[in-house]
């Protein structure tokens, strides 16, 4: 992986601190060119993974990134699924089977008796398989070397127990999708021990990583002790803490933890993307970590 990847929750007024701010992010960002700009600018700073959700919008940045395969030839994308809130509002507006219509893949009828016969079986593996194939085609064509299950999905099975599945996702994306499987969590030292016991080797999870422990269940110790002493791909998110911290300090503090594989983070500037980047280059250098992917 990269050692730097850039997310979206800025596209979609997603901020844990202010409800304002997060208003007037997705106020700015209604229209596909103003995503599209950002992202150039990312790029065009040397940031070559995008993050993201499977959010609507996100469908039409890919078929904007699959139309000009020239500008972004090595452009990726590490997709997180599901994206709750879309199936939410799909219910809402179309129904059950009008969601089920719009988001599952393939023949509906076949689909449907699968799919019924899975909730009829209690089969969550084969509704997983559906859900993650239903949300991947949006990504037809594109570089995903990395597929995340989002944290609310990963953290439901992770307090149900549920070993199969996380075996069977993994199973899945390694071989339908030929990518490495990974996980969003809020509790990063409780999923790497379910998935060692799953047999899940050296996986790649993103947590929340941050110096004023945001978002980390269970606390800075035990979060610094697992990263220290245990055999995982770590990626860093909420590394600000919703903008809590000052950047220098976020990024000081992130690069001193040694084991961490790469940062994600969101900004909608260029001033702000490119600090951010110069900031973690810099302090990696100086950590002694290699920058590059």
């Amino acid at each position: 992986m990269d050692r730097i990847l850039f997310g979206d929750n800025q596209f979609f007024g997603i901020n844990h601190m202010s409800e304002e701010k997060a208003r007037n992010q997705a106020m700015r960002f209604r229209d596909l060119q103003s995503i599209i700009r950002v992202l150039d600018t990312a790029y065009e700073l040397g940031i070559r993974t995008f993050m993201c959700t499977t959010h609507d919008r996100i469908a039409e940045v890919c078929d904007y990134i699959r139309a000009h395969p020239d500008r972004y030839s090595d452009f990726k994308f590490y997709p997180g699924m599901p994206y709750a809130h879309k199936y939410a509002n799909a219910v809402t507006e179309l129904g059950i089977l009008g969601a089920v219509k719009k988001y599952i893949p393939g023949s509906f009828v076949r689909t449907l008796f699968q799919g019924g016969k899975a909730l009829a079986t209690k089969d969550f593996i084969s509704i997983m398989k559906l859900m993650v194939d239903a949300e991947m085609k949006m990504f037809e064509g594109l570089n995903t070397e990395v597929i995340f299950l989002q944290n609310i999905a990963t953290d439901l099975l992770l307090g149900l127990e549920l070993k199969d599945v996380f075996v069977a996702f993994a199973e899945h994306i390694r071989d339908r999708y030929r990518a490495e499987p990974a996980f969003f969590t809020m509790n990063l030292p409780r999923l790497l021990d379910l998935l060692d016991e799953c047999g899940i080797k050296n996986p790649i999870i993103c947590s929340s990583i941050n110096s004023i422990g945001f978002r980390m269940c269970g606390g800075i110790e035990l979060y610094e002790k697992t990263i220290r002493e245990r055999k995982f791909r770590p990626v860093a998110m909420s590394i600000f803490a919703s903008g809590a911290i000052r950047p220098r300090e976020a990024i000081e503090y992130i690069c001193s933890l040694k084991n961490i594989e790469s940062i994600v983070f969101g900004a909608s500037s260029k001033s702000h993307i490119q600090e951010t980047r110069e900031l973690i280059e810099n302090l990696t250098t100086m950590k002694g970590t290699s920058v590059a992917g």
